[in-house]
């Protein structure tokens, strides 16, 4: 049995000029990811179920797991000095670690700090979604915004958290996606899924349909697609929509699927943010020999032009999202 720490210490062969850095942050990641999974687990014994009063940047209302999480791994990554500023779906600007060993830290954190929050009153999964930068700003001083407006071409590191039936840790540094079982009675991560490797092609397709005529023709179209019957290419594929984007985006991972949040007419830029999951989440899956776009061009080579800024998302297996994106640029 291969430990997370272990692995990731073996693995450092991979980056010649590492030192460590980077592994101690994901150490504290790691932290984090178990403070929250033991407070999860009994969430319906203590007072962390149901909302706030209070509004993220975004007027979603936050729920009292969303505030937890976020102070939870803002403390974890601030208590390191490896990490010199942050920045979460649940802040309005991002937050300049001011203590001096944070200033000389070589890396940024972007969070979603539980995803898919409000499943948690009805026991269903959650997670934590996260991505890891260099900090472009000079070290010694504090980071700036365009620390954080970097294209996901440039990530360091990316991964997620899933608090479900057993709580994994899936994470990439860009030499392939690998998977980690939490282990409560040792208190560890270990290793169950080396090198994920997404199928090609798969039998899910993961779409809020009550969206549906809201969505662009070309997109319901592709959704009829999905739902006709066709032998030859195992069709209809199955609809399996959780709503919380990490349990949806890990079964298809495994499984071979597509997800798909495009453009509505109320939100017509897409209403995933793309720095906090749409990046991350793109990372992962192309290390796993998946495929991520808007619709119209990749994920990871989209320039930010603001932290909370929106986009659609058309990921999974890479013969589904190619299939998928045929219905808007047909070939």
């Amino acid at each position: 049995m291969k430990t997370l720490g272990e692995f990731i210490i073996e693995k450092q062969q991979d980056f010649p000029n590492a030192t460590g850095e980077l592994t101690a942050l994901l150490a504290a990641i790691k932290l984090a990811a178990k403070i929250i999974h033991r407070d999860i687990n009994k969430a319906g014994l203590v007072d962390i179920l149901g909302y706030t009063e209070k509004q993220n940047v975004q007027c979603e209302r936050q729920t009292k797991l969303d505030q937890f999480a976020n102070e939870t791994f803002k403390a974890a990554l601030e208590a390191r000095g490896e990490v010199a500023g942050i920045a979460s779906e649940e802040e309005e600007n991002f937050i300049a670690f001011t203590q001096e060993r944070a200033r000389k830290g070589k890396y940024v954190v972007l969070l979603d700090p539980l995803d898919g929050s409000s499943n948690s009153d009805v026991n269903v999964s959650v997670g934590t979604i996260f991505s890891i930068y260099h900090r472009l700003s000079p070290i010694g001083s504090l980071v700036t915004l365009n620390d954080f407006l970097q294209p996901g071409n440039q990530q360091v590191a990316a991964g997620y958290v899933i608090y479900g039936s057993s709580t994994m840790l899936v994470y990439t540094t860009g030499h392939g996606t690998h998977g980690f079982t939490y282990d409560p009675t040792l208190g560890v991560f270990c290793l169950s899924h080396e090198s994920i490797q997404t199928p090609t092609q798969g039998n899910f397709y993961s779409v809020n349909q009550g969206n549906q005529y809201q969505f662009p023709s070309e997109v319901q179209q592709y959704i009829h697609y999905c739902q006709t019957r066709d032998v030859a290419t195992s069709r209809p594929y199955s609809a399996c929509y959780i709503g919380s984007l990490v349990a949806d985006f890990h079964r298809n991972l495994l499984k071979g699927g597509i997800y798909l949040y495009p453009s509505t007419q109320t939100h017509p830029q897409g209403k995933l943010r793309l720095l906090y999951e749409c990046n991350p989440i793109a990372l992962l899956a192309e290390q796993a020999s998946g495929r991520a776009t808007d619709g119209s061009q990749w994920i990871l080579d989209i320039q930010p032009i603001s932290l909370h800024q929106r986009s659609s998302l058309w990921v999974g297996s890479s013969e589904m999202v190619a299939k998928a994106e045929s219905f808007i640029q047909p070939l």
